[in-house]
Parts: C-alpha cells; sequence; structure tokens
C-alpha cells in the first residue's frame, strides 16, 4: 500500500527545452541573417518552397483552434477535465507545422521582393507569423513540463490563448494581402458599415447618364482593371506599391515608376505588362488570375494614347472605327454611347481593308497556325502574329510558311520559339512592323543587321537572347524606337548608357545575365 501511494516519477523534458529554445533562437535571427529583400532575382527552389506557405499555413491554425477547444472544455466542465489526457503531439504538431508554415512564408517573401517588399501589411504579417512561431515552440516547452510535473496548467494555457490571438491577428494581415483588407467588409449592408466606422457601400452600378456622356475613364477603364488589376493593386495589398483603384495613384506608380504615360501607351508600364506572353513571370495579370481580354487592353491604350484625361466624357474622344468594335464588347458601354461619340465627329474614315487575295492568304495560313494570324481590326489590311501557342514548335522552316503575309506585319511575338536570324531577316519586307518580340530565341547580332531595314519599328523585345553591346548599338539607326528590352543578355550597362544618349526618347529596360 505504501509504495502505491508513492508518486510517479516522470523525466524532467530537458531535451524538448533545449530543441525548443535552438528553434526559438534560430526562428528570431533568421530575417535578420536573410536581411532585407534584395532586387536580385533568387533561384525558383526559393519560389517554389515560398508557394506552398498558403496552403502549409492552414494546419497550425485549424491544430490550435482544436487544442483551445480542447483547454475551454477541460476548464469549464468537470467530465472534460477528467477525461483530458496529457500527449503532448497535438501541440507539438501544432508548434512544428507553424515552423514549416513560417519558413515557406519568409521564402515567398524574399522570391517575390518586388511584390512585398515596403508592403507594411506583408512585413507585419511576416513578423506577427516569426512570433506566433515562437510562441507556439515556447507554448509547447511550458506544456512538457507541466505534464512532466504535473503542475498548475494556468502558464501554458495563458500562453496558448496569447498564441492563438497572436495567431488571429498575423491571419487577418494574410487574408487582406491575399484578398484585400476590405475582402470580409465589401458586401456588408450600410448598417453593419456605419457600426464599424466604414463609409456607405458605393453603388454597384453607375448612374444612368446621357448617350455619350459616360466618363471613358470613371465609367469604361476604371471597370476594366477593377475586374483584371485593382484585386492585387490596392489598399491592404498593394504588390509592388502600385495602388490601380483611383488615376492618382495611377499616375503616382509603384517601384518601377508610373503605371500610365499619357499619350504614349507603348510605354505605359501596365500596358509593356499586359502584352507579355503569358508564361513570363513579369505578365500581368499573373498566372491563376482571369486574363485581360484583347479588346479591353486595345480600349486602355486608346484612352492613354488620347491623353489619359480623367474627367472627359466619351463623346469628347476621337473614336476609331477598331475602337468603337472593342467598346462595344463591354457590357458598361452602350450601343447608344458609341452612336453617339460617332455622330459627335462625324463618321470616321472607312480604312482600306484587305483585298481578296491577302483574306485568302490569312485563311490559308491559319490552318498551319491556328489562332496565331489575324487581322489589327475588321476595317485594317495590318496582319498581326502571335506564337503564343506555337513555341517550341515554330522554327525557320515552318515561319518560312508567312512570306505571303509578312509585307502586312504590324506586330510579331516570336517569343520563346526556335526561329534563328535566318527567318529573321525574312522580316526585312515588313516595312510596317512597329512591335516586334524575340525573347529567349537563338538569335544574336545578326538579327539587329536585318531589322536595321524596318524603319518603323517602335518596340523590339531582346530578353534572354544572345545579342551583344556591338548589336545593340546599331540600333541607333532606328529612329522610331521607343522601347526595347534587353535584360538577361550579354548587353553591359555601359552599352545601354550609350545608347540612350543617341535614342534620348527611347526607354530601354536592361538587367543582369
Amino acid at each position: 500500500m505504501a509504495e502505491a501511494s508513492q508518486p510517479i516519477t516522470r523525466r524532467r523534458p530537458w531535451g524538448i527545452t533545449f530543441f525548443g529554445l535552438l528553434a526559438v533562437a534560430g526562428l528570431i535571427s533568421m530575417p535578420f541573417v536573410a536581411g532585407k529583400p534584395g532586387d536580385e532575382e533568387l533561384p525558383d527552389i526559393i519560389r517554389f518552397i515560398g508557394h506552398f506557405h498558403p496552403v502549409l499555413l492552414h494546419l497550425p491554425i485549424g491544430v490550435f483552434i482544436l487544442i483551445v477547444l480542447q483547454e475551454l472544455g477541460a476548464i469549464f466542465f468537470r467530465g472534460a477535465r477528467e477525461n483530458q489526457g496529457a500527449s503532448l503531439f497535438p501541440l507539438f504538431f501544432g508548434a512544428a507545422s507553424s515552423i514549416v508554415a513560417v519558413i515557406a512564408g519568409f521564402l515567398l517573401y524574399h522570391g517575390h521582393a518586388a511584390d512585398y517588399a515596403g508592403d507594411p501589411t506583408a512585413d507585419r504579417h511576416l513578423w506577427g507569423g516569426l512570433i506566433f512561431a515562437v510562441f507556439a515552440v515556447i507554448t509547447f516547452i511550458f506544456k512538457a513540463w507541466c505534464v512532466a510535473t504535473a503542475g498548475n496548467p494556468a502558464w501554458y494555457r495563458m500562453l496558448l490563448f496569447g498564441s492563438v490571438g497572436i495567431m488571429s491577428f498575423a491571419s487577418h494581415d494574410g487574408a487582406s494581402l491575399t484578398h484585400g483588407s476590405d475582402y470580409l467588409t465589401k458586401y456588408a449592408p450600410d448598417p453593419i458599415r456605419r457600426m464599424l466606422g466604414l463609409e456607405p457601400a458605393k453603388p454597384t452600378k453607375p448612374a444612368d447618364k446621357a448617350p455619350g456622356e459616360q466618363l471613358v475613364y470613371a465609367d469604361i477603364v476604371a471597370p476594366i482593371l477593377e475586374r483584371r488589376c485593382v484585386q492585387c493593386h490596392k489598399p491592404g495589398k498593394i504588390k509592388g506599391k502600385l495602388r490601380m483603384d483611383t488615376f492618382e495613384m495611377l499616375v503616382k506608380g509603384g517601384s518601377e515608376g508610373p503605371a500610365i504615360e499619357p499619350g504614349k501607351s507603348a510605354e505605359s508600364n501596365i500596358i509593356v505588362r499586359m502584352e507579355l506572353p503569358e508564361d513570363d513571370d513579369e505578365h500581368m495579370p499573373p498566372e491563376g488570375k482571369p486574363d485581360i481580354e484583347d479588346h479591353e487592353i486595345a480600349v486602355i491604350k486608346w484612352w492613354i494614347d488620347s491623353g489619359a484625361d480623367p474627367s472627359k466624357p466619351l463623346s469628347a474622344f476621337q473614336v476609331p472605327a477598331e475602337i468603337q468594335a472593342a467598346l462595344a464588347k463591354l457590357s458598361s458601354v452602350p450601343a447608344a454611347d458609341l452612336k453617339e461619340s460617332a455622330a459627335g465627329h462625324g463618321a470616321p474614315a472607312k480604312a482600306a481593308g484587305p483585298d481578296e487575295q491577302l483574306k485568302s492568304a490569312v485563311s490559308g495560313l491559319s490552318k498551319d497556325f491556328p489562332g496565331a494570324l489575324s487581322f489589327e481590326s475588321q476595317q485594317s489590311a495590318n496582319v498581326t502574329f502571335t506564337a503564343v501557342s506555337l513555341r517550341g514548335k515554330l522554327d525557320d522552316e515552318t515561319f518560312g510558311k508567312l512570306g505571303p503575309v509578312i509585307p502586312k506585319l504590324v506586330t510579331a511575338d516570336l517569343s520563346a520559339t526556335k526561329i534563328t536570324d535566318k527567318s529573321v531577316a525574312s522580316l526585312a519586307s515588313a516595312s510596317q512592323l512597329r512591335q516586334l518580340r524575340l525573347a529567349e530565341t537563338p538569335v544574336t547580332d545578326a538579327a539587329i543587321d536585318a531589322l536595321l531595314k524596318i524603319q518603323t519599328l517602335e518596340s523590339v523585345n531582346f530578353y534572354g537572347t544572345k545579342v551583344t553591346d556591338a548589336g545593340v548599338a546599331k540600333l541607333a539607326a532606328l529612329p522610331n524606337l521607343k522601347r526595347l528590352y534587353v535584360w538577361q543578355t550579354a548587353v553591359t550597362p555601359a552599352a545601354i548608357e550609350e545608347l540612350r544618349k543617341k535614342l534620348p526618347k527611347c526607354e530601354i529596360i536592361g538587367g543582369a545575365h
């Protein structure tokens, strides 16, 4: 009987304490050792692991909520208190998963520095997650000692509830980064909004206006940006330090400068990003988001080229036929507004459309290049070509089939194809070519020699090619060149500066090889 009354002696959790404190030290030192995110591009493995953060973060959240419910049951219900076990595994799993989620989030933050660096919500979320993980580990250590010594669980519970409080704040910031700070309140009724001290909800539809009196920015352009861009560029979620929810913020821009250049759509950052190949990391909207339609881009470009005035109504603009066709596809523009606009400026001059021979050629080639060839507009004889759906299937031999329509090309996207300098040489007859993308192709300086014959060129993309200083220097002979991409090439900063002196109106985007 005497032996039975002896208390059970349990081993003290010194090992748990040592490794737990070691994990705490590692978490605290991690941001100081890594330093602030830099401009250099990190390896893809960093981004790969970081992208698991949104999945992993749900593990500690679910585990800690379950543990809190168990502890509340133990506090308020005797039966639950008596049945509560001394297992450390749930809390161990919660603490361990919080560490893994925080590490993945840290890699996501550094892997996308341009999107998150300098964003107060992102910084607060980063530190909130780190502090939560630290508290989770310390809570686990206290729980281990409480179980080993059969001590009062008050300190352990205090730490547990504190950890969950920190987790809640960090989770709120994470949700704001993903969905925006107004995600929960966006559709709240006005009485609830007033209780929360928020502005009344804006009407979902603009007020009816007389034909032609719709404001081009507020009633046409802004709704496009709202659908495609604002969800990632608004208060509480400012990727790239750029907000796109107001005209003033568009002009102010972000970490890469102004988002729009009034009168210059080809030099406007949002247009450049929208027109990049869909598989380009810089393309906007990003992968996973609904892509912007061609007619929407056309409307935004027309508005920018027309001066990007935020207060002019549709009736005050000259609306070309191709833009009228693009506007007609937008539900926000009634047909009466287009008729009024056309009447206010007179019927647009009818452009010389394609002849039957050209139509036949485009139609025949569409079988070999499905979805790649199209006319610039219904009234235009100009042709556009994009190899987005072809990529590695397009080589010099296949490209040669385009011979009959090359003289009519105005834009050509040959990015990520197998075409070489030979194909570029055949573009010399494209006397109206304005935009050419050769990104990630095997072309060299020899291609530049061929391009010098095309004086209409306004934009050329050599990203990831083999062009050098010697070749790029020759581009000074293209007087209409407005934009040049040479990042991840052998072109040096010195050569770029020299070319800028000769082409002061040309924006040159370079970067490390």
